[in-house]
């Protein structure tokens, strides 16, 4: 009985173990986002971000991805739901993919700046490396606000020596076939091409 009680006990810690190795094992990859990042319009099977999943497959990188995107998300929606979901998920990076709607809504760059800025901080605190992915708006509110909007992302960057995609969106915004019927959303044809935008940034971050 006491040899059964010990094998258990044995048995039980390396059960243990092995888990407690299985959780940490790996990178996680946290993309944060809203409906450029949530498949919107688009099968989930073939948007970008399934898309990187398989490829980190592919190429053997040991990583996963939590996608936790929503659409018609903002900055200061996402700041009221960042900090929960990192306690949750624990990721290694974070993909922060948020602006879009801000500007749409003609919201103030400040209060867009203060938002991003405390994600990346919080990020930061839970030993996460931040990607941004910057956006860029038409002129439709004026020259300046659409420039003080574009140039955020890279002055949040640099601030936080945080790695930058410039504009998530490049060579798909703009263009017809590549677009939704509404003319923001990118289609599935688009979705391998915002791959080739995040990938050269994300790569480098990545562990095998």
């Amino acid at each position: 009985m006491h040899f059964r009680f010990k094998l258990f006990n044995s048995v039980s810690l390396i059960v243990t173990a092995l888990v407690a190795f299985n959780a940490q094992a790996g990178q996680t990859i946290l993309v944060f986002g809203d409906s450029l990042s949530a498949s919107y319009g688009v099968a989930q099977n073939l948007s970008w971000v399934q898309l990187m999943q398989q490829r980190l497959a592919q190429q053997e990188y040991d990583a996963h991805i939590v996608n936790t995107s929503i659409s018609g998300e903002t900055t200061s929606g996402g700041l009221a739901r960042f900090k929960q979901t990192l306690l949750r998920h624990k990721p290694n990076i974070v993909l922060i993919e948020l602006g879009a709607n801000d500007g749409f809504r003609g919201l103030t760059v400040k209060s867009m700046r203060q938002n991003l800025n405390t994600m990346i901080e919080q990020a930061k605190a839970a030993n996460a490396k931040v990607v941004l992915l910057g956006m860029r708006i038409p002129p439709n509110y004026g020259l300046p606000y659409s420039r003080e909007f574009s140039n955020l992302y890279s002055e949040l960057a640099k601030k936080h020596q945080s790695s930058l995609v410039p504009f998530l969106l490049t060579n798909v915004a703009g263009k017809a076939e590549l677009n939704q019927d509404d003319g923001i959303h990118p289609t599935a044809s688009a979705q391998p091409i915002l791959l080739e935008n995040v990938w050269p940034v994300l790569a480098p971050l990545l562990k095998k």
